[in-house]
């Protein structure tokens, strides 16, 4: 959240806050921002007599006459002027660590209750008792999470066999169609990041609790691609005709879930690691309201290329992530549990990203602003995994393969 905003319309601060049922530490802000904006005009008017009485001494000390007491005196105001400076950049740093743990303002459509905005396709009739994708995926071979569980413990899962070839087969159809269809570029990151990176897309200091860290080098397993995409040109100023960036990257992602303790405790639902294909835009702020409905009819085309039945629901501000202004959440139907899964989360993370990681543009007329943020999941790999298995098994057993997945598994048509 900007500073000025909360300076400038404290009330409307607190109302967003309200809105996402973030509690925080606005008065103390406050306080902190008028203190500073106080001891910095005391340090500016004693710069500028330190300045004026230096001046005098040189005067004296050009003519050869005493100059003794003004000496001491700039020696006094040099003294004065480092004292404040120090306590501004205490009361900064602390400021800054406050307004750091601030979530994202909310876009002027987002309200207190989620809403169905969009649905594709049929859910899968009766018919045949459909199974569940643990035991279906144990029946086939192609999961094994017993094995999983003796390697790394519990909520992870072994792709074995077709159902290797599967996931491999998603990651790859995802990211061609995402470069050749869409005109993403493709990168390939780092699944480690420093803790900069991750505080400038606003994962930490918030999601600390949810990250893996390496003991010895200060170094995160990232949750998603999204730090590593927007952070590439963190720091950096660009030129408004580079504008739009647009990347995509697959990387496993790696998370502790440490708050859904007893949640979904069977298959691959919520699981520490897996599989997703992460796709981020900057652009300039006038086009990002477009730009997240584009990234949404993108992640849209890949379900429908597999023939997933899904919905598309707009979070309520509540909901959303720490950094998203609006989020679409799109859920495909998964018939052996009976219960739609989330498999796209879609969000404009507006200035609150590009800012934190002091990502500029020069515009043509030679002023800089803040670019629009933008990232999205195209998509998540254990949901769809478990989708087309639990969408598409047959009352035989076998798994009939979407047809644009069986190039990228050798023309099978079936796992069996």
């Amino acid at each position: 959240m900007d500073i000025r905003l909360i300076r400038d319309n404290p009330d409307e601060a607190r109302r967003i806050l309200e809105l996402r049922r973030c509690p925080s530490n606005l008065d103390r802000i406050l306080e902190l921002d008028a203190e500073r904006r106080r001891l910095a005009r005391e340090r500016d008017d004693a710069r500028f007599r330190q300045r004026q009485v230096s001046e005098a001494v040189g005067r004296a000390k050009k003519e050869k006459l005493p100059c003794d007491d003004e000496m001491a005196q700039a020696r006094e105001l040099s003294d004065m002027v480092k004292r404040f400076d120090a306590e501004v950049a205490r009361i900064e740093a602390e400021q800054a660590e406050l307004v750091k743990a601030l979530p994202n303002t909310v876009h002027s459509s987002v309200t207190a209750e989620e809403e169905i905005v969009a649905a594709w396709g049929e859910v899968p009739g009766p018919g045949f008792q459909r199974l569940a994708h643990w035991d279906l995926g144990a029946a086939l071979g192609v999961i094994d999470l017993e094995a999983a569980a003796r390697l790394a413990g519990s909520r992870f899962v072994l792709f074995r066999g077709q159902g290797a070839l599967l996931e491999r087969a998603l990651v790859n159809y995802f990211l061609d169609t995402n470069t050749q269809r869409h005109g993403y570029v493709e990168i390939s990151p780092p699944a480690l990041a420093n803790k900069e990176t991750l505080e400038a897309t606003g994962q930490l200091p918030h999601l600390e609790a949810d990250m893996y860290a390496t003991r010895d080098d200060g170094l995160f397993l990232i949750p998603t691609a999204e730090p590593q995409l927007v952070s590439y040109y963190r720091g950096q100023t660009l030129a408004e005709d580079d504008l739009p960036l647009k990347f995509v990257a697959y990387t496993p992602c790696f998370r502790r879930e440490a708050g859904s303790y007893g949640k979904d405790v069977r298959g691959m639902i919520r699981v520490h690691q897996f599989d997703k294909v992460e796709m981020v835009r900057i652009v300039s702020p006038e086009t990002s309201d477009q730009a997240l409905e584009e990234m949404r009819a993108e992640a849209e085309s890949l379900l429908q290329d597999l023939g997933l039945a899904y919905r598309v629901k707009r979070l309520a501000a509540w909901d959303m992530a720490f950094q998203s202004a609006k989020t679409y959440d799109l859920e495909v139907w998964a018939a052996g549990q009976e219960r739609w899964l989330e498999v796209s989360s879609i969000s404009n993370c507006g200035e609150y990203q590009t800012r934190r990681a002091g990502i500029r543009v020069r515009g043509r007329d030679g002023k800089t602003f803040f670019p629009h943020a933008l990232n999205g999941s195209a998509l998540a790999l254990p949901r769809v995994f478990v989708a087309i298995l639990e969408n598409f098994q047959q009352p035989d057993g076998s798994v009939v393969i979407p047809e644009k997945l069986r190039p990228y598994m050798n023309g099978r048509e079936r796992i069996q």
